[in-house]
């Protein structure tokens, strides 16, 4: 944090509620062994050491007027959206034929990227049950720049609650489509977690790196936006190979090494400028026990990521090209 900027602390009635054990602690930070997630935040808040906090959270932002009670009646009503039935009869076609589908359906309900890999069972969170379907979407939905570059104040808290109802809409459009051709789909839009992480998914299915501030970098969209998924079983493996999208490292990760702009721009200092040991893994990770106070504080953060130079519109791509060039 520059220097000319005072510290940030918490208030004494949100660290009232604050349990015993860090919420790093459960993250797995410093362990040296592989395992499955715990869940720590946005799960079931009488199921979690944080789960007053969750509640306080909640509390507060109901106070914040009428364009965020809109955007959260608006987020609800695509969640209570019912899903069709699956057709008794499932449609024959090549994987390149639905992998190609697909992705069309994605785009065509909204998506602006979207991204195809295998579920990994290490990625669902422990004490929850591993998915049966084989396969995973991972969708991505844009923040309107400028409305995030207000963060933390109400306007970007709105935006993020709007993008969690979009994605939430395209995660059902395209669900809907694939059980009216007889496949198993099950969408998943946000903010509550599901049963595992998005991230590491979203990687594998080539939707960015990790950047330093514990978001995803994407290519196009930087860090500007939020992801939602459909789980299925349709087929997209053919007799020689998968069709599983692979990572996209075009040199994010490096540059987030020397960039200190998501680092300046954090009030409770939780961007820390080297990789951690999180989980057997080497990587970046935010100090969830400094970020979490100041984004309930603050009714929502997201500073950091119209701050990164990836979301700057007009910027971020042409750098991401640049990256990618010296990388080849």
């Amino acid at each position: 944090m520059p220097r000319d900027k005072p510290k940030w602390e918490p208030s004494a009635e949100q660290m009232a509620l604050w349990p015993r054990v860090s919420g790093n602690a459960l993250n797995g930070v410093g362990e040296p062994a592989k395992r499955r997630p715990t869940p720590v935040y946005w799960h079931a808040p009488d199921a979690t050491p944080h789960g007053p906090l969750q509640k306080w959270f909640y509390a507060r932002t109901t106070a914040t007027g009428p364009e965020i009670a809109e955007a959260r009646r608006q987020r609800q009503e695509a969640i209570d959206t019912p899903l069709s039935g699956i057709a008794p009869t499932r449609l024959e076609q090549t994987p390149e034929a639905w992998r190609d589908e697909v992705k069309s359906l994605a785009r065509a309900a909204g998506a602006d990227a979207v991204g195809i890999t295998r579920m990994k069972a290490e990625w669902v969170f422990e004490g929850l049950e591993v998915p049966t379907q084989p396969w995973l979407i991972v969708l991505a939905v844009a923040h309107d720049y400028e409305a995030m570059s207000t963060a933390p104040a109400t306007a970007s808290l709105v935006e993020v609650t709007r993008q969690y109802a979009r994605g939430t809409r395209v995660a059902k459009a395209v669900a809907n489509a694939l059980r009216a051709k007889g496949f198993d789909a099950v969408p998943f839009g946000g903010p509550m977690a599901g049963s595992f992480t998005l991230i590491p998914a979203a990687i594998e299915a080539g939707l960015g790196e990790l950047g330093k501030h514990g978001s995803l970098i994407h290519r196009t969209l930087g860090s500007n936006f939020r992801l939602a998924s459909v789980l299925t079983d349709v087929p997209f493996t053919s007799t020689t190979a998968s069709l599983a999208d692979v990572p996209d490292a075009f040199g994010a990760d490096a540059f987030c090494a020397t960039c200190r702009l998501c680092m300046d721009a954090c009030p409770p200092q939780a961007i820390g400028p080297t990789k951690v040991l999180v989980r057997g893994e080497v990587r970046w990770s935010v100090d969830f026990d400094k970020c979490l106070p100041y984004f309930n504080e603050n009714l929502g953060c997201a500073l950091c990521l119209p701050v990164c130079p990836f979301s700057r519109p007009g910027i971020g791509p042409a750098l991401a090209e640049k990256l990618s060039r010296r990388s080849r």
